[in-house]
């Protein structure tokens, strides 16, 4: 195969990847709007809680593109530039499967295939990183809860999820200890992989990439509250934003597809803010605002990425 067709085939694609999820987007986003009452949205609170919800969005994909370029870049030299648009590559791929799986294979399509073994590697590291951060929060989240609005099955899921974040805070830092256990289940040698990955880190480099997802789930957090308060959903700020952790937690650890979640999304966010507000409206606009703010915008920039990619070489 020629060059020249190389580069039609490579813009062919490109092309029909970006304009299929685009479109995919555009439908998806079309029919969850038309659930809102839009009557209802004008009826909003302080415009500042809206502009420091939209100023945060940035910031969040650069922390984010900044820890994935540490953790890609000891498989391979990755500039900041390139690790954000791989970064954006996979929140596009993110949105068309369960629970948002397709987001680190999405990142790898950005990157050269020869180290791809490496990378998939240090996805898992970034895939237990956010797993840990969001257990971390959702457990605080579910002791607030417990003590405010106590219920026999969210003690049940305390005592779950505080016993899976242990799990996943010590696979973290001392995976190394499991190895001979995890040699002797033949399914599990695969993740002896794992262990030469750790040893790439240091301590230091693990801390950081552990920082930067405590410091992006606190920042989606407060973004939600923000919201809530712009669509004059009340609350006092210590209840609302341990309750919006707790409302990100439920949303990701229930089995859904990224694209037709808001519906359960709305759900979420309606029972745990009815102990704050009757402002059920408002409660939705925000749940469809966070959506659209941290995953639609930063898809649609992914897919447009997707147009300079080469996929043939």
């Amino acid at each position: 195969m020629n060059k020249s067709t190389k580069i039609w085939l490579n813009y062919l694609l490109g092309g029909s990847i970006s304009l299929l999820l685009l479109w995919g987007i555009y439908l998806q986003v079309l029919k969850q709007l038309n659930k809102v009452d839009w009557d209802a949205i004008w009826q909003t609170g302080p415009e500042y809680f809206l502009w420091l919800c939209i100023i945060l969005m940035p910031i969040n994909l650069l922390l984010e593109a900044k820890k994935w370029q540490i953790l890609a870049g000891s498989a391979q030299p990755l500039s900041y530039r390139g690790a954000l648009a791989s970064y954006l590559g996979g929140i596009a791929f993110s949105l068309v499967t369960p629970n948002r799986l397709g987001e680190y294979p999405g990142r790898l399509l950005y990157l050269k295939r020869k180290n791809t073994l490496r990378l998939v590697s240090v996805s898992v590291l970034g895939a237990l990183t956010q797993m840990l951060t969001l257990f971390v929060f959702g457990t605080i989240g579910l002791v607030y809860f417990n003590l405010n609005f106590y219920h026999p099955f969210a003690m049940v899921l305390l005592v779950i999820a505080a016993m899976i974040t242990i799990i996943l805070g010590i696979a973290f830092w001392r995976f190394e200890t499991w190895l001979p256990l995890i040699e002797r289940i033949k399914w599990l040698r695969r993740f002896r992989v794992y262990k030469a990955l750790l040893k790439r880190f240091t301590s230091r480099q693990q801390l950081t990439i552990l920082s930067i997802s405590l410091l992006r789930y606190s920042i989606y957090t407060a973004q939600y509250l923000f919201l809530l308060y712009y669509m004059n959903v009340n609350m006092p700020a210590f209840d609302g934003y341990w309750m919006s952790a707790l409302f990100f937690w439920v949303i990701t650890v229930i089995p859904s597809i990224t694209l037709v979640e808001l519906g359960e999304r709305g759900q979420v966010g309606l029972y745990l803010f009815h102990h704050f507000s009757e402002n059920t409206v408002g409660i939705l606009v925000a749940t469809v605002g966070i959506w659209l703010i941290n995953l639609v915008l930063p898809a649609v920039l992914g897919s447009i990425l997707l147009l300079r990619m080469r996929f043939l070489r």
